[in-house]
């Protein structure tokens, strides 16, 4: 299933490689990830050398600080902030030399996110970017929303995140089915955490009724047909979700890493959503092989074309 997914995913970025900068090449396993991805030609990496870029240094900041002087940053601080090789990458990305961006190897979500929110900004105003991971097992391919931005999401936001989780994995050639989860299933518990999520649920099939969505459920229930058909059996998704929308960033980060690590899943991310173009984020406990497969997704993501759901040949 990893290979199957990971080479269509390859293919399409061979077709369309995008410009994507990587602004930390001070990480020996970027490095080495570049030259594979030169290899694989699945985007067409782009480097630079913060300490050569003075003149462009300051370019930028005048740019920066004619975008952000109404919020208080004067030129000097704007200058000072594009001395940073994310910012400075961003920026790339910005003025359309570079069409996504790949960080975090050695930086902190918040370090990748700040430059992307603050140059790049969202796709939709008041909108809030998220993160996700590709969660691959040996036989089933799953999204797990949102494990890297919202830490305490409402329900107006959850039903945000439920929309562009299931958005980008069209774009991915996967036909979304979407479980709202929570420690209840089909209000089997009362609490303001039930209700939160039962609402976001009632969101996303009253403003997309076009998805498969269900909530509030627990997780066995979302993942086995025999425990659903138990605790929900008129469930429109029963027992077979693919798209995992947790109820708080603690869940959905513990989660992932559990069946990552114990659970012996490929979990390709986080992947950004949200933003105008792609800025993706790393992990810093990343593999060479990381970076690479993100590079050919980040290219997917540039190039705004779905891939065949047939091609997919296990999303069943």
């Amino acid at each position: 299933m990893l290979q199957n997914f990971i080479k269509v995913v390859k293919k399409h970025a061979k077709e369309n490689p995008a410009r994507i900068v990587f602004p930390e090449t001070n990480d020996p396993r970027v490095v080495d990830a570049i030259k594979k991805i030169r290899e694989e030609k699945t985007a067409n990496p782009i480097t630079f050398d913060i300490k050569k870029e003075s003149k462009r240094i300051g370019e930028f900041g005048e740019i920066f600080f004619e975008m952000r002087k109404d919020k208080g940053l004067t030129k000097e601080e704007a200058v000072k902030l594009m001395q940073n090789p994310n910012y400075f990458a961003t920026m790339l990305v910005h003025i359309g030399e570079a069409d996504g961006m790949i960080s975090g190897s050695l930086s902190t979500t918040a370090d990748v996110l700040h430059p992307a929110l603050q140059v790049i900004r969202t796709k939709e105003k008041f909108r809030k970017i998220s993160g996700f991971f590709f969660m691959i097992l040996e036989n089933r391919l799953l999204l797990f929303a949102d494990c890297a931005v919202n830490i305490e999401p409402n329900s107006h936001e959850l039903a945000d995140l439920a929309i562009d989780t299931a958005e980008t994995a069209r774009r991915f050639g996967i036909e979304p089915r979407i479980a709202m989860l929570s420690f209840s299933t089909n209000g089997s518990a009362k609490h303001p955490n039930v209700a939160r999520v039962k609402e976001a649920t009632q969101m996303v099939n009253h403003l997309r009724p076009d998805l498969i969505c269900e909530g509030e459920m627990q997780v066995d229930a979302a993942l086995v047909p025999e425990v659903c058909a138990q605790k929900f059996p008129k469930s429109r998704v029963p027992g077979n979700a693919n798209v995992l929308i947790f109820p708080n960033l603690e869940a959905a980060n513990i989660a992932y890493k559990l069946v990552e690590r114990f659970g012996k899943a490929h979990a390709i991310g986080p992947i950004l959503q949200g933003l105008q173009k792609p800025i993706n984020d790393l992990s810093r406990g990343c593999t060479v092989e990381d970076i690479v497969t993100l590079a050919a997704f980040t290219s997917v993501e540039a190039a705004e074309k779905a891939i065949d759901t047939k091609e997919i040949l296990f999303n069943k």
